[in-house]
Order: C-alpha cells, then sequence, then structure tokens
C-alpha cells in the first residue's frame, strides 16, 4: 500500500504572498510578505478582528480562484502521483469545494482527495487518513500533528510560522527541499 502524503492548500501548494496585494488594497496598506510576522492579519492591517473576518469571507473565494502556485510545487507533486498518495487537508471551508476542485484541475495539481474542513484542527483528519507526513505553512498546526500524530511535518518557512521546532517538523525553504526531506524520512 502506498504511503499517504497530507498537504495543505494555501500558503503551502499556493504562493504565501497570494493575498497581501487584495489585503493592501483594501486596507490601504503597502505590506510585503516580510511583513506578514503572525498569521493573525487584522492587527497588522490596523483593523479589527470582526471587519478581517467579514472582508475574508467576502473575498476568499476570488483570491482562491486566482491564487498562483508556489514554486516548484507542480513539479514535485507531480513527480509522487504514482509513488504516494495525495490527501490535500485545508481549513478552507466546504462551500469552496468546487472551486478548488476546478483551480487544482486548471493548475494540473494531481491529487486522489482533497478534504476542506473548514478548521484549523486537522489533527482528526490526519488520524482518519493514515498520514504518513504532513506538509503545512501555520506554525502551531505544524508542532501540534507533529507532537499529537508522530509523524513528520514539513513546514515552509514564512515570516508568519517562526518559533522553536519539535522533533518531527522540519523548516524548509521551497518544494525542492521539502521533497528531499520527505524522501529521506519515508525511506522503505
Amino acid at each position: 500500500m502506498k504511503k499517504r502524503l497530507g498537504i495543505d492548500i494555501d500558503g503551502t501548494v499556493t504562493c504565501p504572498s497570494t493575498f497581501i496585494p487584495y489585503l493592501n488594497e483594501a486596507f490601504g496598506k503597502e505590506l510585503a510578505l516580510n511583513d506578514i510576522t503572525q498569521y493573525n492579519l487584522a492587527p497588522l492591517y490596523g483593523v479589527a478582528e470582526e471587519e478581517m473576518d467579514r472582508w475574508l469571507e467576502e473575498n476568499e473565494a476570488d483570491i482562491y480562484e486566482r491564487a498562483p502556485l508556489a514554486r516548484y510545487a507542480l513539479e514535485v507533486i507531480d513527480s509522487w502521483k504514482d509513488k504516494y498518495e495525495l490527501y490535500y487537508i485545508s481549513a478552507r471551508g466546504r462551500h469552496l469545494y468546487d472551486l478548488t476542485e476546478r483551480w487544482f484541475r486548471r493548475h494540473g495539481v494531481h491529487y486522489h482527495h482533497i478534504d476542506l474542513i473548514g478548521s484549523h484542527d486537522k489533527i482528526a483528519a490526519v488520524r482518519q487518513y493514515k498520514l504518513s507526513a504532513f506538509f503545512e505553512d501555520k506554525y502551531d498546526n505544524a508542532c501540534e500533528i507533529a507532537k499529537t500524530c508522530g509523524i513528520p511535518v514539513i513546514l515552509f518557512d514564512t515570516p508568519y510560522n517562526q518559533g522553536p521546532l519539535p522533533e518531527n517538523v522540519i523548516r524548509v525553504n521551497n518544494w525542492l527541499e521539502a521533497k528531499r526531506e520527505i524522501e529521506q524520512r519515508l525511506r522503505p
């Protein structure tokens, strides 16, 4: 049986700076990815949590539709399509499933399963699908999955996910490094 890889979508398969130009335009800022030093965007843009949540809800579908791929993601994922089962686990809401699947097809991103769980808590999905490794950009998710599920978690380095890493969380700069790490760790 092939090993299953769990892969987050936003900020992992898609470019982590995807939302920044839209946020800058909406809130009159000129922030770059290096300025996004925390996952909670409201304080960085000087707005209340409720306002940011409302803006995200109103704009997420259009932005997801236009999201560019992260560098090397397509090549690496394509090289794995016959070697592993690729399970995408995202905090996106289920109402975005059709849009997400269209995006995958349009960009030629191979998948075996897509689960939009509507929450950042991915532990139950990792266990349910018996994943052998996970790819993530959210710091606390990466740490929690590694500790609770005992699997390697590849954390894509961004300014918003800094902090000490527990054993089994491996920080990488890009998908080529991710490929090297996972293939060393999941060797038969």
